[in-house]
C-alpha cells in the first residue's frame, strides 16, 4: 500500500526544490551568458568555470552530506545555507567592468579581472548551494520518502528545473542582458529570493528521523567510496555509472544552449518559444514519477533516453522555429523524465540511513564527472566554431549544431544499461 505524504511535506518539497533550481538555472545557464556578455568569456573560460563549480559541489556535498549525518540534522543545514547562499548570489552586484576598474585601477584589464571574480565567486557561491541542496535537500528528501512514493516525490522534484527555467526565462525578457544594470537587479532578486525561502524552511520543514552516525567523521566522508560499499550496494553504483554517462552527454550542450539560441539561431524570440516546450516537458516529468512508480526502472528509463535521443537529432538536423520547438520539447523531456528515473532510481536503492554519506557519490555521478568531461568534449568540438565580432571590437565564438551530435553519440551509451540483468536494475521491495 502506498504511502501517503502530508501537505507539509510537499509544500516544503516544491518551494524548497523550485527556489534551489532557480538558483541553480541561473548559474548553470545564465553565468555563462553573463561571463560571455560582460567580460568576453571564451569557450575555455566557460569549460573551466563549469569544471571548477563542478569540483566545489562534489566536495561540498561529500564533505557536507557526512557531517549532516554525523550530527543527525538535515533542516539546518538547509535553511541555513538557502540563507548564505541568498547571500553569496546577492554578492555578484559586485562584479561589474566599472566597480573592477575603479578599485583596481585602469591599467588592470576588467574583463580579465571579471571572468576570474565570477569563477572564484561561482565556487563560493556552489558550496553554499550544495550544502543547501545537494547534500541536506537531497538527503532529507531520501529520508522523507519509501520506495512507494519516491517515484511521485522525484517527478515533482525532476520537473523542477524546467519550472524553474520557464520562470527564469520569463522574468530574463524583461531585462537587458546587455548591460550590467540588469544583471544587477537579476542577482539582488535572485538572491533576497533564496534567502527569504531559506528563513521559511525553519518554520516548514519537519525534521525527519536520522540517528547521528556514531562512526568517525572521516569514515562517513569515505564511505562511499570504499570498495566493500560499491560490493555491498552493486544495484546503486551500476545505476550511478549510468549516471555518469547520461550527464556527461547533457553537460556537452547545456552551458551553450542559451547562447546557442540566442546567436547561433538569432532567436531573439526564444523565450516565447520555448516557454510552450517547457510548460509540456515539466507535465510530462511530473507525471513520468508515476510511471516509474509502476512499471520500473528499466521501462520508463528506456522510453526516456530515446526521447532526448530524438531531440538531439532534430536539432542537430533543423534550424528554422518549429522544427527547434520540436526538438527542444524532446530533449527536455527526456532530459528531466530521465533525471526522475535515475533520480527515483538511486534514491530507492540508497541503503537506509546512509543517505547523507551517499549524497557525495551522487553529485559524483550528477556534476563532478559530467562537469568535467562534458566541457571538455565541447571544448574540442568547438574549437573551430566560428567567431563574431561584438560592437566593442572584442570577438566572441558562435556555438554550432554540433553540441548535439556530440551529445547524441554519448548518450547512446546509456542504452545497454538497462539491458542488464533484472537482479542489477530492479527496485527493491
Amino acid at each position: 500500500m502506498k504511502t501517503k505524504l502530508g501537505p507539509r511535506f510537499w509544500t516544503a518539497l516544491t518551494i524548497f526544490s523550485l527556489m534551489g533550481q532557480i538558483a541553480w538555472v541561473v548559474e548553470n545557464m545564465y553565468f555563462n551568458v553573463f561571463i560571455y556578455k560582460m567580460f568576453g568569456a571564451t569557450a575555455a573560460d566557460i569549460g573551466n568555470m563549469v569544471t571548477a563549480s563542478a569540483i566545489t559541489a562534489t566536495l561540498t556535498t561529500v564533505f557536507m552530506g557526512a557531517l549532516s549525518d554525523k550530527i543527525g540534522k538535515r533542516k539546518l543545514f538547509i535553511c541555513l545555507g538557502y540563507i548564505l547562499w541568498g547571500v553569496s548570489i546577492f554578492s555578484f552586484i559586485f562584479l561589474r567592468k566599472d566597480i573592477i576598474s575603479s578599485t583596481l585601477g585602469m591599467t588592470v584589464s576588467a574583463a580579465t579581472v571579471g571572468v576570474s571574480l565570477t569563477i572564484i565567486l561561482d565556487c563560493v557561491m556552489t558550496f553554499f548551494g550544495s550544502t543547501a541542496n545537494d547534500a541536506a535537500f537531497n538527503a532529507w528528501l531520501t529520508d522523507s520518502t519509501d520506495s512507494h512514493n519516491r517515484g511521485s516525490a522525484e517527478g515533482i522534484n525532476a520537473m523542477m528545473p524546467l519550472v524553474s527555467i520557464l520562470v527564469v526565462f520569463g522574468g530574463f525578457m524583461f531585462f537587458d542582458l546587455e548591460k550590467a544594470e540588469s544583471w544587477s537587479l537579476i542577482f539582488t532578486i535572485i538572491g533576497i529570493l533564496t534567502t527569504l525561502i531559506g528563513v521559511i524552511g525553519f518554520f516548514i520543514i519537519k525534521e525527519p528521523t536520522v540517528e547521528p552516525v556514531k562512526e568517525s567523521y572521516i569514515g562517513g566522508i569515505i564511505y562511499g567510496f570504499k570498495p566493500s560499499t560499491v560490493r555491498n550496494n552493486p544495484r546503486l553504483y551500476i545505476s550511478l555509472l549510468a549516471f555518469i554517462i547520461f550527464n556527461i552527454s547533457i553537460q556537452i550542450f547545456m552551458p551553450y544552449l542559451i547562447i546557442y539560441y540566442e546567436v547561433s539561431l538569432k532567436m531573439t524570440n526564444y523565450v516565447l518559444i520555448m516557454a510552450p516546450a517547457i510548460i509540456i516537458a515539466s507535465v510530462a516529468t511530473a507525471l513520468w514519477g508515476k510511471v516509474y512508480d509502476k512499471k520500473g526502472f528499466e521501462f520508463s528509463g528506456i522510453i526516456a533516453v530515446c526521447g532526448l535521443i530524438l531531440g538531439y537529432v532534430i536539432l542537430f538536423l533543423t534550424k528554422t522555429t518549429l522544427p527547434v520547438f520540436i526538438g527542444s520539447l524532446l530533449m527536455m523531456s527526456g532530459y528531466l523524465c530521465g533525471m526522475a528515473v535515475f533520480g527515483a532510481v538511486i534514491r530507492d536503492n540508497t541503503p537506509t540511513g546512509f543517505s547523507g554519506r551517499l549524497q557525495g557519490v551522487r553529485i559524483f555521478s550528477q556534476v563532478l564527472v559530467p562537469g568535467v568531461i562534458g566541457p571538455a568534449i565541447a571544448k574540442k568540438v568547438l574549437e573551430n566554431a566560428d567567431v563574431i565580432v561584438n560592437n566593442d571590437g572584442t570577438t566572441s565564438f558562435v556555438p554550432n549544431q554540433n553540441i548535439f551530435l556530440a551529445a547524441l553519440i554519448t548518450v547512446l551509451l546509456v542504452l545497454p544499461f538497462f539491458f542488464i540483468k533484472k537482479q542489477y536494475t530492479r527496485r527493491p521491495i
